[in-house]
């Protein structure tokens, strides 16, 4: 290895290659949100979802905190997931794998004693009494689970099986007044009977909020860990979990008539004050908040002007002392909820933090 390679790679740009935008983490919030679904169901167990890296929070830590608190049941989406969680946890807390088993990872549900949800016929055939299962129903979401068809079959495959959980999963939750609803809790029921050594469970995150008659032996509560309540209105105050800030880089002057960024999508109709903040869509921050979005500073809400680009977007800092180079903009966190920035972008809380808080850089992680 030559010099020049050597300092290459010793450097701190080689070694840490980071973005401006970052990301804090309360895990204490999200401990706190696990047990206020913990008080909505009392006669529930209740697990945590931390599938996505935490819904982009962060697995690791944010497990480690919900097992302190008492959390003993965990889901991800994939074997590599759980495997990561079980690292962190030790033996001990349940960790479900909700896509189930394939042909290539059955050695990972071994090594790291997971439990497959299992969500097909073929997945039954292939787990073949390796362990305790789960079984996905499929009352209505016509995505992953057993449909009504194969159900007999599938309890019948299933008799000498250690039956660890059956569940189903909403799809029109967040309106807690949707009359599919009711429709999916009587399939459920129903299905449900073929296993009745089984636990069940019925409801994520807006599914518990619904109320108790959907709660049954486990509720599932994901994105209302780190912050929204996954309703499509009324969505109860939850603790903000995450908060993202970035920096200005440049403060500048402008006269009536000047445009800002590309396509010159915004114009000024007066003397301004703007702002240059290193924030864009490589940090995830979604393109469609152009023009709609805004960060918080010093008290205010400070609008994007013109369009959101690769690393940078632009703010009305009109008459704030305090927009100075390095001042920071919160565009994620108490003053920017999670559910209106959502709301504003045209998608939902799980997209957004997925995407963004999944993208920047995770610093300052307390709690």
């Amino acid at each position: 290895m030559t010099a020049a390679t050597q300092d290459s790679a010793t450097s701190p740009i080689a070694r840490e290659p980071r973005r401006l935008a970052r990301l804090k983490v309360d895990h204490a919030a999200i401990v706190e949100n696990w047990r206020f679904f913990k008080k909505q169901a009392p006669g529930a167990a209740v697990s945590a979802v931390v599938k996505a890296d935490a819904y982009g929070l962060g697995s690791v830590s944010a497990s480690r905190a919900l097992a302190q608190a008492g959390a003993r049941i965990f889901f991800t989406a994939t074997s590599a997931e759980a495997a990561l969680v079980r690292r962190a946890l030790g033996e001990g807390p349940q960790i479900f794998v909700l896509n189930g088993p394939t042909r290539d990872d059955l050695g990972v549900y071994a090594a790291a004693k997971l439990t497959p949800i299992l969500n097909s016929m073929a997945q039954i055939q292939l787990w073949d009494k390796r362990g305790p299962a789960g079984l996905h129903i499929d009352t209505g979401m016509n995505r992953l689970g057993i449909g009504p068809e194969e159900l007999t079959a599938a309890a019948s495959a299933l008799k000498d099986v250690s039956m660890a959980l059956v569940m189903s999963h909403l799809a029109c939750a967040s309106d807690i007044k949707h009359a599919f609803n009711a429709i999916q809790l009587r399939r459920f029921v129903d299905a449900a009977t073929l296993f009745p050594k089984a636990s069940r469970s019925l409801a994520s995150t807006g599914g518990v909020l619904i109320g108790p008659d959907y709660h049954f032996d486990l509720i599932r509560p994901g994105i209302g860990l780190y912050g929204s309540g996954g309703l499509d209105a009324d969505n109860p105050k939850l603790n903000v979990a995450a908060t993202i800030d970035a920096p200005i880089l440049q403060v500048r002057d402008v006269e009536p008539g000047e445009t800002f960024g590309y396509g010159g999508a915004f114009t000024a109709a007066q003397k301004m004050r703007t702002a240059t903040v290193a924030l864009g869509y490589a940090d995830g921050y979604l393109r469609s908040l152009s023009t709609r979005g805004y960060g918080f500073l010093a008290g205010a809400k400070r609008p994007i002007l013109g369009r959101v680009s690769m690393d940078l977007i632009i703010i009305d800092v009109t008459g704030c002392a305090e927009a100075q180079p390095g001042a920071m903009v919160e565009f994620l966190g108490p003053n920017a909820p999670i559910d209106e920035i959502a709301a504003l972008a045209g998608t939902a809380p799980y997209e957004l933090l997925t995407t963004f808080a999944g993208t920047v850089r995770k610093t300052g992680v307390h709690g």
